[in-house]
């Protein structure tokens, strides 16, 4: 019993050092006010990642990916995007909210924008920089990339690919890595016939690896689309376009 109440209490301990291991950090859009993560590394000289969290804002899966990153030796920053009194509370009220940044993608990669800044002010090397996304953040990856943003490289994770047919491509001067599940209904194969338009019209250097047998949320361990193969698969894939844009 002594034994087991041990176990117990090292595990928890240990839960409670991976959450204090990301440090809030408050900023503000104007009048709004923003509540990010940090890395507890930050103040270091270290190239810095930009974590964009899926549809619901800043949740298990952001966080965890930051703390990964951190293991790396990268100073991650999670963006608050919608901002404080803005989470949504269900599936209907994110998918509402994401909407409005997609289609206002101006006021969306302004919000990256002011991360990115964060992660710099802790310390990132600015001339080190990535950006990776879920879900809505992956589509948050890819208007970084599309708003020429100071980074190396992005990576797009299960992300919402399509683009309004009215915006025009244009160049885009960084890396892209879009990792796509192969089973995800919300990518026809329209919307990557246009995507692969942009990427080529605009100079890319990129690259598109799909996951078999992968439903959307596949690398969320707390998604009934989790497919553990595929998400370490994937992960890998993300640490290793890291370590090439970011050496």
């Amino acid at each position: 019993m002594r034994r087991l109440i041990f176990m117990i209490a090292t595990i928890l301990a240990g839960l409670g050092v991976s959450a204090q291991s990301l440090k809030p950090v408050a900023y503000a859009d104007g009048t709004q006010k923003l509540n990010g993560l940090v890395t507890a590394n930050a103040g270091k000289k270290l190239p810095g990642v930009l974590v964009l969290p899926a549809w619901k804002g800043i949740d298990s899966e952001a966080k965890d990916a930051a703390i990964a990153l951190e293991k790396q030796g990268y100073i991650a920053f999670v963006a608050d995007i919608y901002g404080e009194g803005n989470i949504p509370a269900d599936n209907a009220a994110a998918g509402k909210i994401a909407g409005t940044y997609k289609q206002d993608y101006a006021a969306y990669q302004k919000r990256i924008t002011l991360a990115l800044e964060q992660l710099k002010k802790a310390g990132a090397d600015a001339d080190k920089l990535a950006v990776i996304g879920y879900c809505f953040g992956g589509t948050g990856a890819l208007e970084a990339a599309r708003a020429k943003l100071p980074v190396k490289g992005v990576v797009s994770i299960h992300g919402g690919l399509g683009k309004d047919s009215s915006r025009p491509n244009g160049p885009l001067p960084v890396k892209i890595l879009i990792e796509n599940p192969a089973e995800d209904q919300g990518v026809t194969p329209q919307i990557m016939d246009g995507l692969i338009r942009e990427m080529n019209e605009g100079k890319a250097d990129w690259q598109i690896i799909t996951y078999a047998y992968a439903k959307h949320t596949f690398t969320d361990p707390k998604s009934p689309d989790y497919n553990e193969i595929m998400a370490k698969r994937a992960w890998q894939h993300t640490l290793l376009f890291l370590k090439e844009v970011l050496q």
